[in-house]
């Protein structure tokens, strides 16, 4: 049985982090059974990041990793139809989420006008999470964010890269189907972790402003979200705050 250590849900998406619903949707999409183990405390996962899966006591870190791995190692045919060029824009649009997801991390836990929203947010579906604890991670992702290099932009310049990434993506995503056709491939699992993170959750920051006015982004992001509503291939578990692995 595979095992997905992921942060907690909020808002009735499946992980607050773009990275681990990716990995989440990518298990649904493919449906491979798994176990859901939401933690807080990401110290013993591979390179200390989450999410991350065990399976037959193997973890494996790193969400391009990990599909990877589940690809190769259950012979998933979710990619198989992509063509070269398909596969290369897949690639392309993965890089440039990567970028997306520092300026939707920068909305929550660095811009004070809605860093409030997103605290009260946490606290409320999860009340185990302290405000000592959450300060520290504020703290922490400061750290991150200043080395990584949006932490050194004002508010406006930091948006302005994630809604040039939005635009992009509303530019490429069609207005019916799935990116590459009628089914859904990884690369969908990839766009629904970060645009599922921001649609859902009510705070209006400018990334969801924007987001709302695109309609094919909305309808791809709901689609996606009705279709793992709808599977059966998981069975979730409670957040744990001090969860140790």
């Amino acid at each position: 049985m595979i095992t997905l250590y992921s942060y907690p849900e909020l808002n009735g998406v499946a992980d607050n982090n773009g990275y681990g619903l990716k990995v989440f949707a990518f298990l649904k999409l493919a449906g491979l059974p798994f176990v859901h183990q939401h933690i807080f405390d990401a110290s013993a996962a591979p390179r200390g990041q989450l999410p991350y899966i065990v399976e037959d006591g193997e973890a494996i870190g790193d969400s391009d990793t990990i599909i990877a791995h589940l690809i190769g190692r259950h012979g998933l045919s979710i990619d198989d139809e992509l063509t070269a060029p398909q596969r290369d824009m897949s690639h392309l649009i993965t890089r440039m989420l990567d970028d997306l997801y520092w300026v939707m991390s920068y909305s929550r836990w660095k811009d004070e006008e809605f860093w409030p929203e997103f605290r009260d947010a946490l606290r409320r579906q999860h009340p185990s999470v302290t405000e000592e604890g959450l300060l520290k991670a504020r703290e922490y992702n400061a750290t991150r964010y200043h080395y990584q290099g949006i932490g050194r932009f004002e508010p406006p310049a930091a948006y302005a890269r994630g809604l040039a990434d939005l635009r992009v993506l509303a530019d490429l995503v069609p207005e019916h189907d799935y990116m590459f056709g009628r089914a859904p491939t990884s690369i969908d699992a990839g766009i629904y972790g970060f645009i599922a993170n921001i649609y859902f959750h009510p705070i209006e920051t400018p990334l969801r402003h924007f987001l709302g006015a695109q309609a094919n982004l909305v309808r791809h992001c709901t689609a996606i979200h009705a279709a793992l509503a709808s599977s059966s291939t998981a069975a979730p578990t409670h957040a744990d705050a001090s969860k140790r692995r």
